[in-house]
């Protein structure tokens, strides 16, 4: 049994309705949860990179981290921009995680990860100098640990400053309503003085 053509254009309407729904959704949800996502994706990302920069070996992980650390020499090594992620993200969430309404807005959480990314982001220039001026040609995957620790480090501050704005806002509109709670209980008892009197009269 066919469908008539305007049934066909409802059900298309309902479909692409459905799927706007959803996207804006997701939006929503990425945009609330921005702070977790990148702190997850701040600790793994930079990891991962490392990890595939890494010859393979016939040594296990932690023999071969065990090595890293023990021949570990500020020019040439890379096992400490993972590190400077982890414990960054760590800090944040950390401070993230224990902030309420009014703290995210002007409090721990914004000067916090200001502190952590700026500082994140001056070890890593001043590594990154030394590394690629010591090494004529630096591979694509130090590279791009490099620009991930600098893309986080700045999406940190950029998402930290946007949180603390919402926080701001939805301040601000509560106060205007609790404003608006005390102007009318306050307003009400007077007009009922006023009825009273008008009806003595």
């Amino acid at each position: 049994m066919g469908f008539s053509k305007e049934e066909k254009t409802r059900r298309i309407l309902r479909g692409f309705k459905t799927v706007f729904f959803l996207i804006t959704m997701v939006i929503s949800f990425l945009v609330f949860s921005a702070p977790v996502f990148f702190v997850i994706a701040d600790a793994l990302l930079p990891t991962a990179l490392l990890s595939a920069s890494i010859p393979p070996s016939s040594s296990s992980l932690l023999k071969t981290l065990c090595s890293h650390f023990s021949n570990y020499d500020f020019r040439y090594s890379l096992i400490d921009i993972p590190l400077i992620s982890i414990i960054r993200s760590a800090v944040i969430i950390c401070v993230y995680s224990f902030c309420d309404g009014p703290k995210l807005s002007r409090g721990p959480y914004l000067g916090i990860t200001m502190i952590c990314s700026v500082s994140s982001l001056f070890f890593v220039s001043l590594k990154a100098s030394f590394v690629f001026n010591s090494s004529k040609e630096g591979s694509a995957m130090e590279a791009a640990l490099f620009i991930c620790s600098f893309g986080f480090a700045i999406a940190h501050m950029i998402v930290a400053y946007r949180t603390s704005c919402r926080e701001r806002r939805k301040l601000l509109v509560y106060k205007i309503d609790i404003e608006a709670i005390s102007a009318c209980k306050n307003g009400f008892p007077r007009y009922q003085k006023i009825l009273q009197d008008e009806r003595v009269k």
